[in-house]
């Protein structure tokens, strides 16, 4: 049986501009998600954690965190876009066409708009995509652009090295 690498994510060298990536995971939003990401960011909307108050907006049912929107969009795009960033440089132009509720499922994808090799660092490169968030109509929730610094192949770290698993069965 011959040991194979999983997936180990693009680097610099990989990007080319117009690439679209669909991200192979979706994502469920919860009662329980927004209601302990509105508590860990300090958020004191109360649309956000409180069912009876936001019954009584024209939502009429809590509207999930949009800083909880915009990092599980991110995070679903980092197997594809940042598996091996050096740094994040920033988001722009982010906007949320459309609310997110509890229970919605939220999908992405992301299009490489720039990819240059860094002035001032010559082990990365600085790419920049725009990401969107759609949920299970299709509806758009989010988008925004993202530039970060992505190692190039022979400069990124090296892996540790993980111990063999003892007593197999």
């Amino acid at each position: 049986m011959a040991l194979k690498r999983g997936w180990t994510g693009r680097f610099f060298e990989d990007f080319e501009v117009g690439d679209v990536y669909e991200h192979p995971l979706g994502r469920t939003v919860t009662t329980t998600d927004n209601l302990w990401f509105t508590l860990l960011s300090q958020n004191t909307a109360p649309v956000h954690f409180d069912h009876n108050y936001a019954s009584g907006t024209e939502f009429g049912r809590p509207l999930v965190d949009s800083t909880f929107t915009l990092a599980l969009v991110t995070g679903q795009s980092v197997t594809d876009v940042s598996q091996n960033v050096f740094a994040n440089l920033g988001w722009d132009e982010v906007r949320l066409p459309a609310p997110v509720f509890e229970g919605d499922t939220i999908y992405s994808r992301s299009e490489v708009l720039q990819a240059r090799e860094s002035r001032s660092r010559p082990s990365v490169g600085i790419v920049t995509v725009r990401t969107t968030g759609y949920n299970q109509e299709g509806t758009v929730v989010i988008h925004f652009k993202r530039t970060l610094m992505v190692y190039k192949r022979d400069h990124a770290p090296a892996e540790t090295t993980r111990p063999a698993p003892k007593d197999l069965p």
